[in-house]
């Protein structure tokens, strides 16, 4: 009988301790402060018709070439902005 009270005393703590983890991650703080990539160059990883994917500082963004032109793969662009969540960019001369 004790074994068994212990055993529940257990498991039920080890649950709280999840229950509290999972809670807290649930509330990080949202990436909503300045975006300083502007000015810094990137690589077009797959073709920007106008809407495709850049690295910069080796993170995957979603970008758009900033006049609509067509940029090909492995071309060097540079971010000049931000709209709705994608990086504008121009090429690099």
């Amino acid at each position: 009988m004790r074994l068994t009270t212990v055993i529940v005393i257990v498991a039920s703590f080890s649950l709280l301790i999840a229950v509290v983890v999972v809670a807290l991650s649930r509330h990080k703080k949202t990436g909503a402060g300045d975006i300083k990539l502007i000015g810094e160059f990137a690589t077009v990883e797959t073709r920007l018709d106008p809407e495709g994917t850049v690295i910069v500082g080796g993170e995957l963004w979603r970008a758009r070439s900033n006049d609509g032109s067509i940029i090909s793969p492995r071309a060097r662009v540079r971010v000049v902005g931000f709209k709705n969540h994608l990086a504008l960019v121009e090429v690099c001369d």
